[in-house]
């Protein structure tokens, strides 16, 4: 196979069997706006305040742009190869198995830590009482949304209307609320304060609110259940980013305008006090409902992102083989599922990852940048966009990684030496026991 050739003989073999196409561009979009509204627009404007005041706005607008080059560069791949995978899937075919592995491997890892993180949200929002009851709470959600899951991709859908309706319904009172009680622009300090945090701080918000836009990928790594793909994807994934920018941006410039930038900063519930601010306290539960929809929305789809990743990654023995089976009847990766769940159950149960957007962060971000790359390498009759959208998208991901915390950033890298070490171990072992001419790397049962 030439990197001109797309090939699908790597991922959608006879080893299992392919996943069923039953969603239309609005199931799509809906599963990308449940990704990308969930609990970061709920959280996320207060620290990216701390960092840069009001140039949250301008930092919201960076993030935005990475992530349309991200989006663009991902529907483009995802049309030509359209099964399940997503980055894993486009690094592979596109730069060879080591960067599809490493892009595979950040989104899992890291996006397992956001599952139990999302959890434990919906519970804090949903049960203010003791921590050993929020993560009772936070395991049945696991569990409940696991066993959705399982039962087939429409019902998934079915559920996103409805945590997205309520999401946008909240998010609606909230704005509503606060530009009736008296909110002022001018506390956001005005054009001159865009720039107070300065060029850093500005970047910093960035990286943290792109962390809420990072959804879209859960459309395209669900790309083997899209009916006609190569039209539905490059439709649905720039539709559900450009809904989700004019929601944040809304919703960031309310709270902004309800409490200034000090005070939102500050806030550890930034939505909460900005309508109590505003003499919408009434509007508190309003808050608290629209957290638990909008949280559960994002784990929904990040149980189902995983499963397909994991899925595309075990049917090329990058993981266990046995997380390649695909239910007969639902037509969903079942044991990849099962396994999320039991493991997220754990997480929730020992420990308390909320603080994980850092981590997350630097595995997404390594993930888009591979897609970035991967999109720049395809032959013009495979392109949408311009190459140099992909340039950008690359060099924006770059950037927003070294803007993390260091802890962040160690963590990260810790994570991505011990995913390669451990491939570059298990393929030596194959090398000492594959039959002659056999490619430790080649597709097959086991792993």
């Amino acid at each position: 196979m030439t990197p001109e050739t797309p090939s699908h003989s790597s991922t959608s073999s006879g080893r299992s069997p392919g996943l069923a196409r039953r969603l239309g561009t609005g199931d799509a979009v809906l599963i990308g706006l449940g990704s990308m509204i969930g609990a970061g627009v709920f959280a996320a404007f207060g620290p990216a305040a701390a960092v840069a005041g009001s140039g949250l706005l301008i930092g919201l607008l960076l993030a935005a742009v990475i992530a349309y080059c991200n989006a663009v560069a991902s529907a483009q791949l995802a049309a030509t190869y359209p099964t399940s995978g997503g980055t894993y899937v486009y690094g592979r075919e596109r730069l060879g198995p080591w960067w599809g592995f490493t892009a595979g491997w950040g989104f899992v890892i890291g996006k397992t830590a956001s599952c139990a993180a999302m959890a434990l949200t919906v519970a804090s929002y949903a049960v203010p009482g003791p921590g050993w009851a929020q993560r009772i709470v936070a395991i049945v959600a696991v569990l409940a949304l696991a066993a959705l899951n399982y039962r087939g991709v429409t019902k998934t859908a079915a559920l996103t209307r409805v945590l997205v309706a309520l999401s946008l319904i909240a998010l609606a009172a909230v704005v509503v609320g606060i530009a009736a009680g008296g909110a002022d622009l001018a506390r956001a300090g005005g054009p001159a304060a865009l720039g107070a945090g300065g060029p850093y701080g500005v970047l910093q918000a960035a990286g943290l609110l792109f962390f809420a836009f990072a959804g879209y990928a859960r459309i395209a790594t669900m790309g083997e259940e899209v009916r006609d793909p190569a039209r539905t994807i490059p439709r649905a994934i720039p539709l559900a980013l450009g809904i989700t920018v004019i929601v944040y941006a809304v919703v960031g410039l309310a709270a902004l305008a309800a409490l200034g930038p000090d005070r939102l900063a500050a806030a550890t519930a930034p939505l909460t006090d900005a309508v109590q601010a505003t003499g919408a306290g009434a509007l508190a539960a309003v808050v608290r409902i629209g957290g638990v929809a909008a949280s559960l929305g994002a784990l929904l789809a990040l149980i189902a992102g995983i499963g397909r990743t994991s899925l595309a990654m075990a049917r090329n023995r990058d993981l266990p083989g046995w997380l390649a089976a695909v239910h007969p009847r639902h037509q969903v990766p079942h044991h990849a599922e099962l396994a999320l769940a039991a493991v997220v159950s754990i997480l929730v149960a020992t420990t308390d990852l909320r603080g994980v957007i850092g981590f997350s962060s630097f595995g997404v971000l390594v993930y888009y940048a591979i897609a970035n790359a991967s999109a720049f390498t395809q032959p013009a009759g495979q392109r949408r966009w311009p190459r140099w959208l992909n340039l950008l998208g690359l060099a924006g991901c770059l950037v927003l990684v070294a803007t993390l915390p260091w802890e962040s950033a160690v963590a990260g890298a810790g994570m991505f030496a011990l995913g390669l070490l451990g491939r570059a171990v298990v393929l030596a072992r194959r090398r000492r026991t594959a039959p002659t001419g056999r490619h430790p790397d080649s597709a097959g049962d086991g792993g």
